[in-house]
């Protein structure tokens, strides 16, 4: 079982991300850890480490969201603004902002770490965090509707005695 061992704000500078978009046609079985796999295989994420990921945020491996309108799930990494975009890639150049940060401890296998949203949501605004949305055609109220899992090392590379490893959830607040 998944718990939530850490929340704090984190304050992000404009940056771009980089990487490939997914909808909800690409799911399988759920998830999107097929378009995971996909990318340590075809060496995507080297491609972006040999370019230059930003090095002023806590970095790592991103799985991004946002509702724009509709779903969209990316894989890629936070770069310096205005970073090329190779070929094959898509990018979303980010404000300046900040963002609430879950660390969610559990098993990996399991899954429990990943279908902790409401629960992040929940202690982000316990925590007198104020979350941007979007309404329903996807028109931003205060802000972006944006969430991203940070898979963070050795945090999230590196189990503890019990097996667990602790995924960043990371959620934009409104400005």
């Amino acid at each position: 079982m998944a718990d939530i061992i850490k929340v704090y704000k984190e304050h992000l500078p404009a940056m771009r991300f980089v990487g490939k978009r997914y909808t909800d046609d690409d799911r399988s079985g759920g998830g999107f850890g097929h378009k995971w796999g996909e990318w340590f295989h075809n060496g995507w994420f080297d491609v972006l480490e040999n370019q230059g990921m930003a090095d002023n945020v806590e970095n790592g491996y991103i799985g991004f969201m946002r509702c724009a309108p509709g779903f969209e799930y990316w894989i890629g990494a936070f770069m310096p603004p205005g970073a090329d975009v190779p070929e094959g890639y898509g990018h979303i150049d980010l404000a300046e902002g900040d963002a609430g940060i879950c660390w969610i401890k559990g098993s990996e296998e399991d899954g429990s770490i990943y279908s902790m949203h409401e629960k992040c949501l929940e202690s982000l605004k316990s925590n007198g965090m104020a979350i941007s949305e979007q309404d329903e055609a996807g028109t931003p109220d205060t802000g972006p509707a944006y969430f991203f899992q940070r898979y963070n090392c050795p945090r999230f590379t590196e189990k503890d005695s019990d097996g667990n490893v602790i995924l960043d959830y990371g959620v934009y607040l409104a400005p």
